[in-house]
C-alpha cells in the first residue's frame, strides 16, 4: 500500500482527529473547567516542538498543546515551586489517564502531527541530534508511536530512537493498527508511566545528563 505514507495516512489523521474531537467535546469542555478550576487559571499547556522536515530539510516549528498538569505556584520570592508540590491529585489523574494528552487532537488536525508517529521533543534538543537520530523527524510526530507501546518511559533514549527510526522506515496502515491497538491496551493498563531520569548522547557523544527529564516527566513551565 504505497499511497498510504504519502496521503491516506493524513487522510485518516484528519478524519479521526475530527472525529474524536467531536465525540469527546462534552468531555473535553468537562476537562477545560475543572481544569481552569483545579490550575486556577488557564487550563492548557503550549509549547514549541519540532515537527515534520520541510523540503529543504529543516524541522517545521509548531505549538504543541495539551492539557496542564502542573500549577504555576511561587514561593515568597516569586520562584516556582519544586516540581512534586506544582503537581496536585487533578494533573497526577490527567498523566496516569493520558488525558492531559487529548488538546493535541487539535495538532493532528491542523497537520502539525499525526496519531501515530515519534513522540515530539522540545526544539531546543536540535542541535543534539546525530544525523541518523533527525530521520525520527522525517514524519509527523505523533501522540503515540512504536516506542510507547515499547516500553515508553521504561527504556534508555538511545532505545528510544531506534525504535523511533523502525517506524520511520517501516510505516504502514497495519503497523500504525497495531500501535493504536497496543496504546488503548497500555492506557486502560496505565502501563510504562513513571519518572525517568535518562540522559541522551549529543553530537560529540557525551552525556546530556537532564536534558530529556522535562519531556519525561512532561513537567510544565510558565
Amino acid at each position: 500500500m504505497w499511497l498510504y505514507k504519502p496521503f491516506f495516512k493524513r487522510f485518516y489523521d484528519f478524519t479521526l482527529s475530527l472525529l474524536a474531537l467531536i465525540l469527546l467535546s462534552p468531555l473535553l469542555i468537562i476537562l477545560t473547567i475543572v481544569g481552569a478550576i483545579a490550575m486556577h487559571g488557564n487550563p492548557f499547556f503550549t509549547q514549541l516542538r519540532p515537527g515534520k522536515k520541510d523540503k529543504n530539510g529543516n524541522e517545521k516549528i509548531f505549538c504543541l498543546i495539551k492539557f496542564r498538569t502542573m500549577s504555576n505556584k511561587k514561593d515568597a520570592d516569586g520562584n516556582l515551586l519544586p516540581d512534586a508540590q506544582r503537581l496536585n491529585k487533578y494533573g497526577a489523574f490527567l498523566r496516569k489517564s493520558s488525558l492531559d494528552e487529548l488538546p493535541e487532537l487539535l495538532n493532528i488536525l491542523k497537520g502539525d502531527m499525526s496519531i501515530i508517529g515519534p513522540r515530539p521533543l522540545l526544539v531546543k534538543y536540535l542541535p543534539w541530534y546525530t544525523e541518523t537520530e533527525r530521520h525520527r523527524h522525517d514524519v509527523r510526530p505523533g501522540l503515540t508511536g512504536w516506542a510507547q507501546v515499547n516500553g515508553r518511559n521504561f527504556i534508555s533514549w538511545e532505545e528510544t530512537f531506534a525504535l523511533d527510526l523502525y517506524y520511520v522506515s517501516k510505516v504502514s496502515f497495519l503497523l500504525d493498527i497495531k500501535i493504536i491497538f497496543f496504546t488503548i491496551k497500555k492506557v486502560v493498563r496505565r502501563a510504562d508511566i513513571t519518572d525517568a531520569t535518562q540522559g541522551v548522547n549529543d553530537s560529540s557523544g557525551k552525556k546530556v545528563h537532564d536534558a530529556l527529564d522535562v519531556e519525561r516527566r512532561d513537567a510544565d513551565v510558565k
